[in-house]
């Protein structure tokens, strides 16, 4: 398990991006394959999403990495504001074709095996905020 508190910032956000494929890396899920630029992609939304949407003046963003070998990779992302909880899968209204936001959460719909929003509890302890949590299924390769 790989877990680390950034600061809610873009370059916060970056650095779990980064931080994201070199633990993905460690792992055995090298730099540039399939796998690793989908998590990284899934990581770089969910943690612009907490910066954006999940701010908290003085509040950090948690990224937490699951690798369960052959059976799935398991991505969450914490933030401390829960009042400002994304629609639930399937449910994000398409953005306008004009704009240049609102489509990081129908990306993370069509990467991810699963996705869903909860509320953020560690260690069996309820605490403010929310976690969006997205899972890929591994196949053993054959």
């Amino acid at each position: 398990m790989f877990t680390q508190r950034f600061s809610s910032t873009p370059l916060g956000a970056r650095l779990a991006r980064h931080l994201a494929a070199t633990q993905l890396h460690a792992w055995g899920i090298p730099y540039r394959t399939a796998l690793s630029d989908t998590a990284t992609l899934i990581v770089a939304e969910l943690a612009a999403n907490a910066v954006t949407h999940g701010r908290v003046p003085g509040r950090d963003f948690e990224l937490r990495l699951i690798h369960a070998p052959h059976v799935h990779l398991h991505i969450e992302v914490s933030d401390t504001r829960a009042e400002r909880r994304p629609p639930a899968r399937g449910e994000a209204p398409s953005p306008s074709p004009l704009t240049d936001t609102g489509r990081g959460l129908l990306l993370v719909d069509a990467l991810a095996d699963r996705w869903e929003v909860v509320d953020r509890i560690s260690r069996g302890v309820a605490l403010p905020g929310k976690t969006v949590r997205a899972e890929l299924d591994l196949r053993p390769s054959a």
